[in-house]
Order: structure tokens, then C-alpha cells, then sequence
């Protein structure tokens, strides 16, 4: 007859086994998964040892109440595994149920002939036996040398990070700073705070300090720009032809007190003010013109092109960091928009003694 002193807390461990198996295999439980995986694992396997030994205490019972209680242990069981199946998001939970059919199956079997044919319990061990162990190198061989070798680990290609799209030459350019310091509450911050930029024009913000910053967009959270994270002496580029004249307040999502204003104004006529590099300016003598002309002076939001007409390379690069061409080759052009005033006085990376002024009033 069946122990029910050892059925009950077989059942019990079981279920309790299955539901934790089923939830950690299913992807709800995050927290300490894979301890989770394991504990009611061994919980499910502690349970089903119990249950069989309470079953079979005596022998193999044939009473309508212990085979009825092994048909809803069995179900439940089966509910639970194909309910876990639906949820998965484990690749090896097809491992582990052909696994477990490994083991379950033979046991059924062996149990039915010892039970109706002992005579021929040997053999039939023996077959399966000798089944499984070939099963297992088969599949282990063809688990190292076929196309999905599930022993080798996965080769995850790394992420490449997208390269910011360089500003295309000519366009005309708004820079606004994000000073040193501004991640103290109260301190300046955006400069200038309010930028009032024509339409068409490619608004870049630098990160001047020292720690990471965002140019967010305030009404709709980004929606309309968003820099994302900029760490130190990082830029980001917005291209303003397709934004709505308007205001735009925006924000640093890391430090919300950082604030500014964006204002897209209609689009004016450029002013463009030409500064040649001529023939000769890469070799230093005198009476050589270097760039001319070497002072100019302008009004805010005027753009200034330099067109090398020399053979050399050039370069136009303010002393304080301001812009900078990088390399002009010869018949090339580069520009650059002042939005602010000041003096900025550049120079040639090349040829050193190339100097000149843009005077921003």
C-alpha cells in the first residue's frame, strides 16, 4: 500500500520544485536566477524521490486512489513544463526537458517490466543502456564538430559605435558651450544661455567641462534633439533647416537646473566674408601675403571662407580653440560662422607663421 506520510511532503516539494523551476526558466523572476534555476531544481527532484518512495512503499500499488494521484501529480507536472515553454527565454530549456525525457523515460519503462515481465529486466537494461550511452557521444560529437555547437561559446560581435556625421564644408555654424563648472547648481552653464540662431544654421554644442552633459529638448523629453550623453570635449550637431521657427527650451537631463533657450529665427541672407590663402604663403619671406586679408572685422553672424589658392596645404586654426579648418588642400575652401563677438586670432598648424584676424563686433 501507498505511504501517505511520505506522499504528502513529496507532493509538496514538487510542486513547490515546478513552480520555481517554471518561473525562473520563464523570465519573471530576475534576482538570483540562477540560484533559483538550481534550488528548485533540486527541490523538484527531492520531491519526486519522496513521492515515488511513498507510492511504491510496499510494492507497486494498483489502488484507484494512488494511480488517480499520480495522473493529477503527472498533470500538474506537464501544465507547469508546457506553460514554462510559452514563457521561455532560456536557449538551453530544450536541453534541459530532452535531459530529463532521458532520464524519465528509461525509469518508466524498467519499472513496467520489472513490474509485468522480471524476467526480462536484464536485457531490457542492458538495451537501454547501451542506448544512452550512445546517444550521449553522439550527441556531444555533433554537438562539437556540427553547425550549432552548443559545448563552444558564442562569439558576440562588439558594438561599433556610430561615428557623429561630420558637419558638411560651408555650413554655417552656431556654437553654444557648456562651461566649466556648470554641474554646480547655480553656476553658469550654457553660454550663451539664449541663442538666437537663423534657420538653416547647424547648432553645435561643446562640452567644455569635465563631466558628462546633454543638450535635451524640455517640452516633449527629447523628442524634438537630444545630444544624449557628450562626455568632456565632445560636440553635437543639430541641423536646424527642418525645426519650426520657435523657441526651444532645453535642459541637461544629468543636471536639470542647466538651462537654455533655443530660438529659430527666419532664415537671412548670408553674409559671407572671403579670406584668401595666395600662392607662395606656405614659404616664409618677406613681403609674402599670408592670408589676406590677415584682419578682418565682421558682425556677429557673418560666415568667413578661406579658399586656398596656393599648391600647400593650410590650415586655419584659432589659438584658442575656437574653430579649426584641419586640413584645407589646394583649391579647397572651409568656412565658419561667428556667433559670437571677441577677437579670435588664428594661425596655420603647417606653417606657424601664418597669422590672422577676425575681429566679431
Amino acid at each position: 500500500m501507498s505511504d501517505w506520510d511520505l506522499m504528502m511532503p513529496g507532493m509538496g516539494l514538487t510542486a513547490i520544485g515546478v513552480a520555481g523551476v517554471t518561473i525562473s526558466y520563464s523570465g519573471i523572476a530576475h534576482t538570483f536566477i540562477d540560484g533559483m534555476h538550481a534550488l528548485t531544481g533540486l527541490t523538484l527532484f527531492i520531491g519526486l524521490i519522496i513521492l515515488s518512495a511513498g507510492i511504491l512503499n510496499g510494492g507497486i500499488s494498483t489502488s484507484n486512489r494512488a494511480k488517480a494521484t499520480t495522473l493529477v501529480i503527472m498533470s500538474i507536472v506537464l501544465s507547469f513544463a508546457m506553460y514554462g515553454f510559452t514563457l521561455n527565454s532560456i536557449s538551453t530549456l530544450g536541453i534541459f526537458a530532452g535531459v530529463m525525457m532521458i532520464i524519465a523515460t528509461p525509469a518508466i519503462v524498467m519499472a513496467y517490466v520489472v513490474m509485468k515481465m522480471p524476467k526480462y529486466a536484464k536485457p531490457v537494461g542492458a538495451i537501454f543502456a547501451l542506448a544512452a550511452g550512445t546517444g550521449i557521444i553522439m550527441f556531444v560529437a555533433f554537438g562539437l564538430v556540427g553547425p550549432q555547437p552548443y559545448l563552444l561559446p558564442v562569439e558576440v560581435p562588439e558594438e561599433v559605435a556610430e561615428e557623429p556625421e561630420a558637419i558638411p564644408a560651408g555650413t554655417p555654424v552656431f556654437t553654444i558651450k557648456m562651461l566649466e563648472g556648470s554641474s554646480v547648481q547655480g553656476a553658469p552653464d550654457y553660454d550663451p544661455d539664449v541663442a538666437n540662431v537663423p534657420q538653416g544654421h547647424v547648432v553645435e554644442w561643446v562640452n567644455e567641462d569635465t563631466v558628462a552633459h546633454t543638450a535635451t529638448s524640455v517640452l516633449d523629453l527629447g523628442e524634438t534633439f537630444d545630444s544624449s550623453l557628450l562626455g568632456p570635449g565632445e560636440k553635437f550637431g543639430l541641423d536646424t533647416t527642418d525645426l519650426a521657427v520657435g523657441e526651444y527650451e532645453y535642459y541637461c537631463i544629468v543636471h536639470p537646473w542647466m538651462t537654455g533657450m533655443l530660438i529659430i529665427e527666419e532664415s537671412k541672407e548670408a553674409i559671407v566674408e572671403t579670406v584668401l590663402i595666395p600662392e607662395g604663403a606656405g614659404v616664409q619671406q618677406t613681403g609674402q601675403v599670408y592670408y589676406d586679408p590677415d584682419l578682418i572685422t565682421v558682425s556677429i553672424g557673418t560666415t568667413v571662407e578661406w579658399v586656398n589658392n596656393d599648391v600647400a596645404i593650410h590650415t586655419s586654426t584659432d589659438k584658442n580653440g575656437g574653430f579649426d579648418s584641419d586640413i584645407i588642400g589646394a583649391g579647397v575652401s572651409y568656412s565658419y560662422t561667428f556667433s559670437e563677438a571677441g577677437t579670435f586670432d588664428y594661425f596655420c598648424i603647417v606653417h606657424p607663421w601664418m597669422e590672422g584676424t577676425v575681429i566679431v563686433e
